[in-house]
């Protein structure tokens, strides 16, 4: 048997290629799971743009220089054990490789799942090592996984920028100006600010996107990015949460608004225009790294308290996402290798149906 894998190449994202290889025999304590499906999302973008700066290319090494994997969530079928507390046909979802199988050596399994164990992940953190069992996951339903595959880490990540920022009383501010406004994370956002009392919530996004984000219903106002310095004043204390990644439009946006309190760097979705904090005016921004916000809050709470709490507020999203005449999100399917490559290269290039979530397989139909 053979295991096919998307590489990219880590300077030049815009360049991939399909490896075939032999599939490795495993090692006692090692598992095979067959890569079902997945999401490619602008996360996945994010990813591959900061993989050096968050050690994205870690997760997946592929043992050629300058070329890496890019790590996609989704789900997964056990096809050979050889750990005692792993049986074949289990499901599971987790990180996997842009590929059609991946090995990996559980450890600290329990009933919830457990953690790989592989010795290149001892040092990565444990929010994106462990490994859940379908049959217990509390977040779980069988017949929604493409929203789960699509939506679930994202909005995790979008829950838990909406719990930091009201941990610090929105640095004083009441006014929140999310760019990229149409992507994903940027709206799972923007749906848990638009609950808190007196904030206001700000979509800044590309002409072309301004409709869809106002059917959303979660932006108080949506501002297109041509035209931002005109229809907003800037003397407001704000926030602004950057999505996009791109330098130009923070420039604008830091220098606009001297009422600035905080800049919150997250995504990446604009690679042609990244950049570092450069000169800009204001506050420094600072990357938000979701994993320290889940430990301050297992701290504070307990995993139980944590979790209990997404749950919570995941099922609220999940209805609202897949509700109303108009559903947020209009899953397409990509089959095969070459259909998966073509789609990493689309969403690299940008544009695209913001309504669209696109689910792959590495494996023919």
């Amino acid at each position: 048997m053979t295991t096919t894998t998307l590489l990219v190449r880590q300077d030049q994202l815009a360049t991939t290629r399909l490896m075939t290889t032999d599939e490795p025999v495993l090692a006692d304590g090692e598992i095979r799971v067959r890569v079902d499906a997945f999401a490619l999302t602008a996360n996945n973008i994010t990813y591959a743009a900061m993989g050096d700066m968050l050690n994205y290319w870690q997760f997946f090494p592929t043992g050629e220089p300058g070329w890496g994997i890019v790590p996609v969530w989704g789900f997964g079928k056990v096809m050979a054990s050889l750990h005692p507390d792993v049986t074949v046909g289990e499901r599971l979802y987790g990180y996997w490789p842009m590929a059609t199988h991946a090995v990996l050596a559980p450890q600290r399994a329990n009933a919830l799942g457990f953690s790989d164990g592989a010795p290149h992940r001892a040092a990565l953190h444990a929010v994106y090592n462990h490994y859940l069992r379908t049959d217990t996951d509390p977040l779980y339903r069988a017949d929604n996984e493409d929203v789960q595959a699509l939506l679930r880490p994202l909005f995790i990540t979008s829950w838990l920028i909406d719990d930091f920022l009201a941990d610090q009383q929105f640095f004083g501010a009441r006014r929140m100006l999310l760019s990229s406004a149409s992507s994903k994370t940027a709206y799972g956002t923007a749906f848990q600010l638009a609950q808190r009392a007196g904030i206001e919530v700000i979509g800044l996004t590309s002409p072309g996107n301004v409709a869809f984000c106002e059917s959303l219903g979660c932006y108080h106002r949506v501002v297109p990015y041509d035209v931002l310095e005109k229809t907003l004043e800037g003397a407001t204390p704000s926030v602004y949460i950057d999505f996009a990644g791109s330098v130009g439009l923070r420039q604008r946006v830091h220098a606009h608004f001297a009422g600035l309190a905080y800049s919150c760097a997250v995504g990446a979705s604009h690679v042609a225009d990244l950049g570092g904090a450069g000169q800009s005016p204001g506050p420094r921004p600072v990357m938000f790294f979701a994993p320290a916000q889940v430990k301050k809050r297992i701290s504070d709470w307990g995993a139980q308290g944590l979790n209990d709490r997404l749950v919570a507020a995941w099922n609220q999203f999940s209805t609202a996402v897949a509700a109303g005449p108009q559903p947020w999100l209009a899953v397409q399917h990509h089959t095969g290798p070459e259909a998966t490559q073509a789609l990493f290269a689309a969403l690299l290039a940008g544009g695209g149906d913001p309504r669209a979530g696109h689910i792959a397989t590495m494996h023919p139909g």
